[in-house]
């Protein structure tokens, strides 16, 4: 047996703290979650999974965020997306399309991350904020809607 948690035995155990049972329907919202690679709203977390009821899908996620499993992201359009927390999907940030409303996950190199890391802390700084922690969501115009002209931009 590993001595690093997977993410399964930490969803378990932080469902447990609330006592609450990490059922097959939550098993299978984390691990849709984990394999999308990027957020996923509710419409694209049931085409993934037809077989999950609308119904469960949502108390899950809601479920599985009070435990610190999934967190939502806030992307331009009305669907709230959702993705691993933090600490259990690693440290990145959002590229959002204005058209479609996709939103995919960045993880940028070493020495991006420090120079937003600086920039973070030099916003933070004149505010007179101490920065703990950053995230950056980037919206523009996803490749696909870049070909197709037409569609006009969501307005955050």
């Amino acid at each position: 047996m590993s001595a690093v948690p997977t993410v399964h035995e930490l969803a378990a155990q932080r469902l447990g703290g609330l006592d609450q049972r990490y059922s097959r329907v939550r098993r299978v919202v984390v691990n849709t979650l984990a394999a999308a690679g990027r957020p996923l709203s509710i419409p694209e977390l049931l085409e993934a999974e037809p077989d999950l009821p609308q119904s469960s899908a949502y108390r899950s996620l809601t479920t599985l965020i009070e435990a610190g499993v999934v967190r939502r992201v806030t992307g331009v359009d009305d669907h709230g997306r959702f993705e691993l927390s933090e600490d259990l999907a690693g440290h990145h940030h959002h590229l959002t399309c204005a058209r479609c409303g996709t939103v995919e996950d960045v993880v940028p190199s070493g020495r991006l991350e420090r120079a937003m890391d600086e920039a973070a802390r030099a916003i933070a700084a004149e505010q007179g904020y101490e920065v703990i922690s950053h995230q950056f969501d980037l919206v523009g115009t996803c490749p696909a809607c870049q070909e197709a002209t037409d569609a006009p931009p969501i307005q955050p």
